[in-house]
């Protein structure tokens, strides 16, 4: 294993990791946008250690076999900074070097940035992201590695109100795509489900936050929901909600982070009656994938659930280009994705969605978890079904 220190290239950080010791004759090449500085970076870190543990567990155990040769795999994380022109400055920086195989970015900002990058030099990706376009026609070679809150905020949503009455929320969220594409369909939501809303939105990268919760408390809402805040804003958002002496329900109706937004707020007492989606409902098989997570690379996984996703979004994208035969020909990958069926063996069986709410069936599916904190106790996560279309 041979890890080579971070440097700057085209004003962004790269780390490249190749598992193979040696240089191969059959080596699959995965670029990886990331954001891996700022108030989002545990989601690139998840990323990231995804993918390299993906990487290693492919040439361990000969995943990918092309011809009879034995194929190694190598990742190339660079900082995609959470924004589109970051994003899109990586994508560059990666088809520079002839990497057309893309697992990443995290957030919608970067999807948005990225996909024009993908388009044209005819990358295929597995992406993630919660914006409204995030997949489509229009990107017929792009991927995406679950559903978004058009899938999970309403049983979400429904949770609480066993719960907690209230007839109004607020919501918060940054003012780019990345925060306005999920407010809107959180906020659709809880309309349909008879709450009014009031939306607030703040400019990333804000670090106070005591005017948008005075403003947002001024309409006297009976709940709060941060959408796809990140986690080290919206811990920052609690604390001072709290602190304001806003004692309603929480909801984050947007990502997972759950450990790095208690931390920020000041403890889960802090929280104390709190909703949040996550990505994977913990049992035995992700309970395995951890050990096994430990026995290959010596130490734990980073700790935002969203690691899971990714380990699944980087698998399916080694056992396409095992089904194509091929490790550098990005449509003939995509074109093999297809025919796949979403399954995993850590989690189980999933579906393609996304015809209804994308127009393209490309959007992997899986069962995902409810948390909740409640009293400032962390309550058992709750599985809820994957979402299916008719």
């Amino acid at each position: 294993m041979a890890f080579r220190a971070q440097r700057a290239v085209s004003g962004a950080l790269l780390a490249s990791v190749t598992f193979c010791g040696a240089v191969s004759a059959c080596e699959l090449k995965i670029g990886a946008p990331a954001v891996l500085s700022g108030p989002a970076a545990q989601w690139g870190i998840a990323l990231r250690g995804a993918l390299e543990f993906v990487a290693k567990e492919t040439a361990q155990e000969r995943r990918l076999v092309i011809g009879g040769t034995s194929c190694t795999v190598s990742v190339k994380a660079i900082d995609s900074k959470y924004t589109a022109e970051g994003a899109a400055s990586a994508m560059n920086a990666l088809a520079a070097e002839g990497i057309t195989v893309i697992v990443g970015p995290v957030g919608s900002p970067e999807v948005t940035g990225m996909k024009p990058v993908a388009l044209r030099n005819r990358m295929v990706a597995m992406v993630n992201s919660f914006a409204r376009d995030s997949i489509g026609p229009r990107w017929p070679n792009v991927f995406h590695i679950g559903p978004g809150p058009s899938g999970w905020a309403g049983p979400i949503i429904d949770e609480g109100r066993k719960h907690y009455t209230f007839s109004s929320v607020g919501i918060v969220a940054p003012n780019d795509q990345g925060g306005t594409d999920v407010a809107g369909v959180n906020a659709e939501i809880f309309k349909k489900k008879g709450v009014s809303v009031v939306e607030e939105y703040y400019q990333r990268g804000t670090t106070n936050f005591a005017p948008i919760v005075t403003r947002v408390l001024r309409s006297s809402p009976g709940a709060i929901d941060l959408a796809s805040s990140p986690a080290g804003d919206a811990g920052i958002i609690i604390k001072q909600l709290r602190q304001a002496g806003f004692a309603g329900p929480i909801f984050r109706l947007g990502g997972p982070g759950f450990e790095e937004i208690a931390r920020v707020a000041g403890g889960v007492e802090v929280l104390k009656d709190f909703l949040w989606y996550e990505p994977v409902a913990m049992d035995e098989g992700l309970r395995a994938l951890e050990k096994k997570h430990q026995d290959l690379m010596g130490g734990p996984r980073p700790e935002n659930a969203d690691f899971f996703r990714w380990v699944f979004a980087a698998r399916m994208m080694v056992k396409a280009a095992q089904a194509a035969q091929s490790i550098d020909k990005p449509q003939v990958i995509a074109d093999a994705m297809r025919k796949l069926p979403v399954e995993d063996e850590n989690i189980g069986k999933g579906s393609w969605i996304g015809q209804q709410f994308f127009g393209i069936n490309q959007e992997m599916s899986y069962p995902f978890a409810i948390g909740q904190v409640r009293d400032g106790k962390i309550q058992k996560y709750i599985r809820a079904d994957a979402v299916k279309e008719d």
